[in-house]
C-alpha cells in the first residue's frame, strides 16, 4: 500500500472531502507523527501500535562479500510494536 492507495481510502471513507483536501489531511498527519520521532517522543496509535526511535552503538560488522571487517556507526532507528488489538486481528 502506499501513500496515494491511503489518501485514496480516506478520499473514499469520509465522502464529504476533495482528493486535495484527503491528501492535505494524510500529509499533515504524517509530518505530525514525523516531528514527534525526530523530537526522539513515542507515537502511539490506540488499537494499531506504537512507533518509537531507539539509538543503536556502533559495532563491528563484516563485509559478507570480501569478509573484511568494518565499523557500523552508531544510529537512530525506527521500531515498531503491533497492539494486541491489531495483532488479534492479523491473525484470529
Amino acid at each position: 500500500m502506499t501513500k496515494s492507495d491511503i489518501i485514496e481510502g480516506v478520499y473514499e471513507r469520509l465522502g464529504g472531502f476533495s482528493k486535495k483536501e484527503a491528501a492535505a489531511i494524510v500529509e499533515t498527519i504524517l509530518d505530525v507523527i514525523k516531528e514527534a520521532l525526530t523530537r526522539g517522543e513515542k507515537v502511539k496509535i490506540s488499537s494499531f501500535g506504537s512507533f518509537s526511535v531507539r539509538a543503536k552503538r556502533k559495532r563491528r560488522g563484516r563485509n559478507p562479500k570480501t569478509g573484511a571487517t568494518l565499523e557500523i556507526s552508531a544510529r537512530r532507528v525506527l521500531t515498531f510494536k503491533p497492539s494486541q488489538v491489531l495483532k488479534s486481528s492479523l491473525n484470529p
